[in-house]
């Protein structure tokens, strides 16, 4: 029997199966009745979203206790700065939680190459430059990543997250609004 499905949700999808009046949702993607997300993307957010019927594998995947680590790739508007990009590697106050300190590396054009064209298409200023982040974090809070970018100076401009623990998006060969069944979460 299987018990996860792992899905590569577009920008404008809600994390719900039932209808919506502004956006797309699950249910318009997916056909699996008794699935349900592990987790959540806010709506603008792109990406590997896990579901499952499995009441313990959520709880694994979605609940910070278990620590399992989410990947994503954050395109920010401005220049890196090094003392800027510093913040997210130390615990960051958000106001209603401190999120713990964050992994970070600058992604090369080459590595984004593969991504799919966003729709709609990203904003982007001749004037300002932007450049990619990947983000690691284990927790996983409302909008986590966007308000750390922005914590740290860093408007965001597109937020896709590529992997949870060893499962990787890109690993699934899924374009954007696909989905499969996956044997197990490695």
């Amino acid at each position: 029997m299987e018990h996860l499905i792992v899905f590569n949700k577009p920008c404008g999808v809600i994390c719900q199966f039932s209808a919506h009046e502004k956006h797309r949702s699950l249910k318009d993607f997916i056909d699996a009745p008794g699935f349900y997300p592990a987790g959540r993307l806010d709506t603008d957010s792109e990406g590997l979203l896990l579901l499952t019927n499995d009441g313990r594998l959520q709880a694994r995947i979605a609940e910070p206790r278990f620590k399992l680590e989410k990947t994503y790739w954050a395109q920010l508007e401005g220049s890196a700065d090094a003392d800027k990009l510093a913040a997210f590697s130390r615990p960051m106050d958000l106001g209603d939680f401190t999120a713990r300190p964050a992994k970070v590396r600058l992604l090369d054009a080459a590595e984004t190459d593969g991504l799919w064209p966003r729709v709609p298409p990203v904003r982007v200023r001749k004037t300002v430059p932007d450049f990619w982040l990947e983000i690691r974090i284990s927790e996983g809070k409302n909008r986590q990543v966007r308000r750390m970018a922005a914590k740290a100076g860093y408007p965001c401009l597109r937020l896709v997250r590529v992997a949870a623990g060893r499962l990787n998006l890109f690993d699934c060969g899924l374009a954007s609004g696909e989905w499969r069944f996956a044997p197990h979460l490695p």
